[in-house]
């Protein structure tokens, strides 16, 4: 076969989605021994064996296209590690790579096994678990609840022992469950990808700090992001952002609107943040005045947020409730358009909400002092170590120079550290026990003492 798929079947490889294996095997296992081997879990629409251009020899990796996920699943679960002919290596099966996700996908990797689903607010997590056990071996189940009133919120989580099993639940199960994959489908391209592309990946599993289970997030094939000017409007909100902004920062900001609900920060098995926020809202209104005012908002300065209606999962197909909806927004918008500015809201005295400071961090600072005179003799130097980044020089200035006779900032070029001088060495030391350690507008810093400048007594002489 060809070392390519052709253009017609490209088009399809990641439809339906986790159809298609990636395995690494022998290169001398042909074409017709990995579709032998590999068709008894299912029907197979093609098989890749990739060779290389210049010497057409097969590279040892291969691709299968399954008709359904479950065949591809199951075929991963039963084939990894078999030996296909004697004499060489165990294969190594994943589900490949496709365009919505960043890298291949094991057996025992826990976003195949997990899947989100609608139910009724009726649903008991028994209800649930005998719903979706014909499929397979149930390890939990678990139904979102409103934190203040422990009402089911018609949103639950299947957590399955194997891939293919949550693969046949949600090809099988009755349509009305929405079922799908509870997993992250972020875009990193440009802001317009995150303003349009990327809606609904996971519902944020901030950590178990603040919600114990994470809530999916509508993914841009099945609950598109909706375009507030087409009349759709919603109580979930979902916030982009290329700034390191913790939970906390989320939480303080779209808290400043009245009614938030739930609030949650999608982060990676490492714990670090990717990126999206999901926000509900327990009316209309509120989201629709925290859409208008907070997308494009720059927090912090020179990170600009992008805010987007997402599918709430709720029925808007009766007329009445259709135009009680418009009427909400239409009076909402309305009110926001002839009303002041986002600016003018964030600054100190505007009555509707709390002002904010432009330094958000876990530890109490001191006021603002001025800073030293440029010329003034360094006593102490603080080295500092970024986490995941830099922060901007000013931020740093108002940061530090709060422990006085800070003389200046200097971010080194290309990495994640940088150097606050200090004319005197108690001031050096009182900011490097206060800061060490702590977060600033989503950044973490290791604050330290820096090594003391070499004297040019020790330089060699220059004989020219």
């Amino acid at each position: 076969m060809e070392e390519y798929p052709s253009k017609q079947v490209t088009e399809n490889l990641d439809d339906p989605p986790n159809s298609r294996l990636f395995a690494v095997t022998s290169r001398s296992i042909t074409e017709d021994e990995l579709r032998e081997s590999f068709s008894v879990f299912g029907d197979i629409q093609g098989v890749w064996v990739v060779k290389d251009k210049q010497t057409k020899e097969p590279k040892g990796i291969c691709y299968v296209k399954f008709a359904k996920s479950s065949q591809a699943c199951l075929a991963m679960e039963e084939m990894h590690g078999k030996v296909l002919s004697e004499g060489t290596k165990p294969i190594k099966v994943f589900i490949a790579q496709s365009r919505n996700s960043t890298r291949h996908r094991d057996v025992e990797d826990e976003e195949l096994t997990r899947i989100f689903v609608m139910i009724p607010k009726t649903f008991t997590e028994e209800d649930l678990k005998n719903t979706f056990k014909e499929y397979g071996d149930i390890e939990y189940c678990v139904i979102i609840k409103n934190k203040t009133t422990g009402e089911s919120k018609g949103l639950g989580y299947v957590r399955y022992y194997k891939p293919s099993q949550a693969a046949l639940a949600i090809e099988n199960c009755d349509k009305t469950y929405r079922a799908i994959l509870a997993e992250p489908r972020t875009k990193t391209t440009t802001t317009e990808d995150y303003s349009g592309g990327s809606a609904r990946g996971d519902y944020m599993g901030a950590g178990d700090s603040m919600n114990q289970y994470a809530v999916p997030l509508a993914d841009s094939g099945n609950y598109p992001v909706i375009d507030f000017r087409s009349g759709e409007f919603t109580r979930c909100l979902m916030m982009s952002t290329r700034a390191a902004l913790s939970q906390e920062q989320i939480f303080a900001l779209f808290d400043i609107i009245p009614g938030m609900e739930y609030c949650e920060l999608q982060k990676d098995a490492y714990g670090m943040s990717k990126g999206h926020a999901l926000i509900r809202y327990s009316n209309l209104g509120s989201a629709v005045y925290a859409k208008e005012k907070l997308n494009g908002f720059e927090y912090p300065p020179g990170n600009r947020l992008v805010v987007n209606f997402v599918d709430d999962g709720e029925d808007r197909s009766s007329p009445v409730g259709r135009m009680a909806m418009q009427f909400v927004a239409t009076q909402m918008m309305s009110g926001m358009w002839n009303g002041p500015s986002t600016s003018q809201m964030m600054k100190p005295g505007f009555s509707t909400i709390s002002p904010m400071s432009r330094i958000q961090t876990d530890v109490n600072l001191p006021p603002l002092k001025k800073l030293a005179p440029p010329d003034s003799k360094s006593k102490e130097r603080l080295f500092v170590v970024f986490n995941p980044s830099p922060l901007p020089i000013d931020v740093l200035e108002d940061v530090f120079c709060r422990f006085g006779s800070l003389i200046e900032v200097h971010l080194v070029p290309g990495r994640n550290v940088g150097y606050m001088k200090y004319a005197e060495k108690q001031c050096a030391d009182e900011a490097m026990s206060v800061l060490n350690l702590r977060v600033v507008n989503g950044v973490k810093m290791k604050v330290m003492l820096a090594d003391p400048p070499r004297e040019e007594s020790h330089k060699r002489l220059r004989t020219y």
